[in-house]
């Protein structure tokens, strides 16, 4: 049977996740909080396999019910962030029929196509990672996705780190010609969620507001200023789910790219991870051959999985125009 959510299944899907994903495993807390609590759950969008009375798969649909950016709903769009089953019960159609409720409940709301993973504001994964998971690489394509980009995630160890001479040599040549590099005060916040906001990712913008506003300490941000401190770019590490380890978001206005204060941003902030005990720093999404991907690379950093993002359309429910 597939049903919707119901309350008191949850602790029972971050199980049958665990077991159905062992590399990529989740606890409840965590579940809760990523997709229960999540501004745009609705119940009824997440479905659920019954098997003699047992959870034994899951698939989830999302619309936006709250606009990341003004009023923006992207009422065409809607998203399956994640899908399992256990093992135990796999080779039966399991998932098919999972992901083909997932998609008529979000083609039954109107929605013309629909992404796998790329889901903000929360995503466990950013998209999918074919080589762990090559039975989904097989099903998601058979039931109509198609690749749109690639997105990598890096890796780089902290252990024994400390800021290069040439990059030390930066910092002192742009801090005698005006340039400056520190932490946020609080009004400068509003400038840089501003900036995050309008010249980067509205969803940066948020994260870092909520990520304050939950108590993370602003020495986790490192910005960049110009002579008249107006503030050209930043770097920080912490912000999603507090974990140190985890850098970004990460950014440079455009007209001061190539001046190497995105090199000096990204430096600063490994040396505030390590002094506070970081041994490596990841994040999980950037293009391999954006510019960060390459400085990330130049950085020491190293690709550690490679996700696809995936679209399929959705044809217009039965009884509608």
């Amino acid at each position: 049977m597939i049903r919707s959510f119901e309350v008191g299944d949850g602790p029972a899907l971050a199980a049958v996740w665990t077991a159905a994903a062992p590399a990529d495993p989740i606890g409840y807390p965590r579940f809760r909080d990523l997709f229960l609590l999540d501004r745009n759950f609705d119940a009824a969008g997440l479905k659920v396999a019954i098997v003699d009375n047992q959870i034994v798969g899951a698939a989830y649909a999302v619309r936006r019910l709250i606009a990341v950016d003004a009023d923006e709903l992207e009422p065409a769009s809607g998203w399956i962030p994640f899908f399992f089953v256990h093992p135990d019960h796999r080779g039966r159609g399991l998932g098919r029929e999972l992901l083909t409720a997932a998609m008529d409940w979000l083609r039954d709301h109107g929605r013309s196509e629909v992404f796998f993973s790329s889901y903000t504001p929360n995503y466990f994964l950013p998209g999918l990672d074919a080589e762990r998971y090559p039975a989904a690489g097989r099903l998601l394509p058979a039931l109509g996705f198609e690749r749109q980009y690639d997105a990598v995630a890096m890796d780089r160890s902290l252990v024994g780190y400390e800021i290069p001479a040439d990059v030390g040599k930066r910092i002192e040549t742009l801090t005698a010609e005006g340039y400056s590099f520190g932490t946020p005060n609080g009004d400068e916040l509003t400038s840089l969620i501003s900036i995050a906001g309008g010249e980067f990712n509205p969803d940066w913008a948020r994260a870092i507001r909520e990520a304050v506003v939950a108590g993370m300490p602003l020495d986790r941000i490192v910005v960049a200023r110009d002579p008249g401190r107006g503030i050209l770019g930043w770097a920080m590490h912490g912000t999603y789910e507090s974990v140190i380890d985890r850098f970004g978001p990460f950014g440079v206005l455009p007209a001061s790219r190539g001046t190497g204060l995105g090199k000096v941003l990204l430096h600063l902030t490994l040396e505030r991870m390590v002094a506070l005990g970081a041994h490596s720093a990841w994040f999980l999404w950037t293009g391999e051959k954006s510019p960060a991907g390459q400085l990330y690379l130049k950085t020491g950093f190293s690709i550690t999985r490679t996700f696809t993002i995936l679209r399929a359309p959705l044809a217009p429910a039965e009884g509608t125009d």
